[in-house]
């Protein structure tokens, strides 16, 4: 199959018929789950749903090389981690696919990103390298063509300038950014904004107590003077992200997939309404692994929408929203 055609996804049944595919091609070309598969005496020959497909626990990027190509690596993104832990390492042999991805999805979800001047607040991102969202957000900074777009660390004040005199002049802004340094720029200034997006990527990393979303959200709306905070919901080991425009409630592009394990049976799935582990298929990892099986915690809250509840541990994954219960 053509990677290129996951992108054209446009029914369950296809997306099935692919998701089968890629599973076959992955078992057949990544050692390492095939002999996971093989543990869990898999016969691929006997593989024809998405239940039945074996998910990889996400720890495996943390100590194994997860790799369906042969073909030479163009990044490796990792995780963060403090001083001692093992951090998650995607190795990407086609950075077309993540860049399609996130711009198709991008546009799906928020339209042409040429509306937008886009302002990256994303300390401890920036301060290291291997960064997936630092990747993304450079990239949608550049397609955005706006001089004004850029990334911001310490420099709240300018921020806080520049945010102002954008919304107050009408243009749409995308103002993406770490949660504790969202926290840091509420807490100094106060807004009142009518053009922008304020779009949460997760995470205190240390700085600040974790909280858990409704009461983050809460701060950041009335800080911002908005009605809704966004957020986004991805991390290392993938290449595509889901989205939420308010309450924690996400929606996936057509070739990403969440489903919910059932947490005292990883190998049964919950229905409507009921909390369990979050699997994930990313048909964008289709060079690495697509079905991964991720530490969250979610559940299906409606027809393709997914309520993100938190994390099963305080593990160190880049996963955006992940609050503790």
């Amino acid at each position: 199959m053509h990677p290129e055609n996951i992108f054209s996804i446009s029914s369950e049944n296809e997306f099935i018929k692919i998701s089968l595919e890629v599973f076959r091609f992955q078992y057949k070309n990544n050692s390492v789950y095939k002999q996971f598969c093989d543990l869990l005496k898999t016969d691929a020959n006997q593989v024809d749903s998405l239940e039945k497909i074996p998910f990889l626990p996400i720890e495996f990027f943390k100590k194994h090389p997860i790799l369906s190509s042969e073909e030479k690596i163009q990044k490796t993104f990792t995780s963060s981690g403090t001083t001692g832990q093992n951090t998650s390492k995607h190795h990407v042999v086609d950075l077309s696919l993540y860049e399609k991805s996130f711009n198709k999805t991008f546009h799906y979800f928020y339209g042409n990103i040429q509306d937008y001047v886009v302002l990256a607040l994303l300390p401890a991102y920036l301060e290291r390298d291997g960064s997936s969202l630092v990747y993304m957000a450079q990239h949608l900074i550049e397609a955005s063509k706006h001089a004004e777009s850029g990334f911001y660390l310490n420099n709240l004040l300018e921020l806080k300038e520049r945010l102002i005199a954008l919304d107050g002049k009408g243009q749409k802004v995308l103002l993406i950014g770490v949660s504790f340094a969202l926290l840091d720029l509420v807490e100094d200034h106060n807004f009142h904004l009518q053009n922008t997006i304020v779009m949460e990527t997760g995470g205190m990393k240390g700085r600040r107590k974790e909280m858990i979303r409704e009461e983050l959200h809460k701060i950041l709306a009335t800080g911002f003077g908005v009605s809704n905070i966004h957020s986004e919901y991805g991390m290392t080991e993938l290449l595509s992200q889901a989205y939420s425009i308010g309450k924690g409630i996400f929606k996936c592009p057509s070739w990403m997939r969440i489903l919910i394990r059932d947490p005292e049976d990883a190998l049964s799935y919950l229905t409507n309404n009921s909390t369990g582990g979050i699997n994930i298929i990313d048909l964008a990892n289709i060079y690495s692994c697509s079905f991964i099986a991720t530490q969250d915690l979610g559940k299906i809250s409606s027809a393709k929408s997914i309520e993100i509840m938190g994390r099963f541990d305080n593990s160190d994954i880049r996963g955006c929203n992940l609050m503790v219960l």
